[in-house]
């Protein structure tokens, strides 16, 4: 898997059944998203994710530590504008590292140099950013229109928007709770995921 085949995109704590649930389904890559944690436990979760994102043929990525994600075998790394640059994380992580970026304004999606791929939004208000004020789908327009790498639309994405987001230009997205909090997550995968190849 490449970042540029992946369409559907999941952050997640550490819930590893969850996950393998969401692998069977058809996600393409794996954020292992932790603010609170023990370094330990962080690495263990890690290690965990790494051998199921490796048995699914999916990538791997850990948020905000390049560190982590160098020492844990990880794909990539997603950093925020206040976390460490596109460059540092380059650097800890050695070239091969994929180094995803967040984009939240228009200025900030022209400001992506480096980046393999970018996170736009949040598109939608959530719980998991509630002091990030929703930017709406005209980010998601402006996007499709002057981001030159892969793109994920990211923020209250689910079944029921999905279909406003890629109509605003969105052929990849990032989900959390559509998901990691549906009845039966690999079900739900699958049906995002079909969504998103059939355009």
């Amino acid at each position: 898997m490449r970042i540029e085949d992946a369409r559907l995109y999941l952050v997640i704590g550490p819930r590893p059944e969850v996950v393998e649930a969401a692998l069977r389904g058809g996600v393409d890559v794996v954020q292992l998203r932790v603010k609170d944690a023990a370094d330990d436990d962080l690495l263990d979760a890690a290690r965990d994710f790494r051998r199921l994102c490796s048995a699914h043929d999916a990538l791997f990525v850990v948020n905000d530590s390049p560190e982590l994600a160098a020492r844990a075998g990880a794909d990539g790394v997603h950093v925020g504008r206040g976390d460490a640059s596109v460059a540092e994380a380059r650097r800890i992580g050695g070239e091969g590292m994929i180094v995803g970026l967040s984009a939240s304004t228009a200025a900030e999606l022209r400001d992506v140099a480096g980046a393999d791929y970018v996170g736009v939004g949040p598109v939608f208000s959530t719980p998991t950013k509630p002091d990030g004020e929703a930017a709406g789908l005209e980010l998601v327009a402006e996007a499709a229109q002057v981001v030159r790498v892969p793109w994920f639309a990211i923020g209250g994405i689910d079944a029921a928007t999905l279909g406003v987001v890629q109509a605003a230009g969105a052929t990849r997205v990032a989900v959390v709770r559509a998901i990691a909090d549906a009845l039966d997550p690999a079900a739900a995968a699958r049906a995002l995921r079909d969504r998103l190849v059939a355009r």
